[in-house]
């Protein structure tokens, strides 16, 4: 009995917390947090799901493969978004010199390219604890 009220109370939360995730990440240009902590909030609820659920079903969820993508290209997503600074004629990562808009202040476009800066590390981040998750988990068993 105590297995489906932990599994009914996950599916529940976890979309919560994915959501709210994503808002600190979306949010760290213009607000206190950012990608770091969004991250960390993404990857804990993965690692809740993974506990809750099984490991067995956290990989089959979150395969080997598509995390080590994910940890490969995104440094690469974070040089790309650098090089539309050169690409202008700016320095590398510029948002004002390279013509990028900057929107109104305050607002969730008014960092530039910080957004998707904060989105690829906050991805990153949640990717990577979670890979070492799996990491320390496999090496119980």
């Amino acid at each position: 009995m105590r297995d489906f009220i932990f599994k009914r109370i996950a599916a529940i939360i976890i979309p919560f917390i994915c959501i709210y995730g994503f808002y600190v990440i979306l949010h760290g240009a213009s607000a206190a947090g950012g990608s770091f902590a969004g991250g960390i909030i993404l990857g804990l609820a993965a690692i809740v799901f993974s506990t809750i659920y099984g490991l067995k079903k956290g990989k089959k969820k979150f395969p080997e493969k598509v995390l080590f993508c994910i940890e490969s290209y995104g440094t690469l997503f974070y040089g790309i978004i650098g090089m539309i600074g050169i690409i202008n004629g700016a320095p590398f990562l510029a948002n004002k010199l390279a013509g990028i808009d900057l929107g109104i202040p305050g607002t969730l476009t008014s960092g530039g390219l910080i957004g998707l800066l904060g989105l690829g590390v906050g991805i990153r981040v949640a990717n990577t604890l979670l890979i070492l998750f799996f990491t320390m988990e496999g090496a119980d068993s």
